[in-house]
């Protein structure tokens, strides 16, 4: 059973994981890599929780993209990190998503994934894949 530090972290954790993901800016790498080299937690809790909530802040922004677009049918987001990942998402499909951790292209290409209405599954596949990989090389170089 985790006592209440463990639990604090993991939820922190998740939290910071989640926000990095979505449109807002964070840090869940500083924060897993504190968690994993200072408290002595479980590597594997930290990496399944760390890729749970950056996938879960993926698919909030896919999410967003595929309301905005049924809310505004016919108008293309405006920004350009957008168009250019429309571009992008459109050519390449669902397995682009494999590049959503990346920082400042990530977020916008879930956004795509949801305006086009990507098949969710394959996307959701795709994106827990890329940001758990990420996290994975991370703990694997401390």
């Amino acid at each position: 059973m985790l006592d209440l530090d463990e639990s604090a972290g993991l939820w922190s954790l998740f939290l910071s994981a989640f926000i990095s993901s979505t449109l807002l800016p964070g840090g869940s790498e500083a924060l897993l890599l504190y968690l994993a080299t200072q408290t002595g937690q479980n590597t594997f809790s930290l990496w399944l929780v760390a890729s749970l909530g950056n996938t879960l802040g993926g698919i909030t922004t896919l999410a967003l993209g595929w309301w905005l677009a049924k809310r505004y049918p016919g108008k293309a987001p405006g920004k350009k990190k957008h168009q250019a990942a429309l571009v992008k998402a459109r050519r390449y499909g669902s397995p682009i998503l494999l590049f959503s951790w990346v920082p400042v292209i990530g977020d916008p290409l879930c956004f795509a994934a949801g305006w086009l209405k990507l098949p969710l599954f394959s996307a959701i596949i795709f994106i827990f894949l890329g940001k758990a990989v990420r996290y994975a090389v991370l703990l694997a170089i401390i």
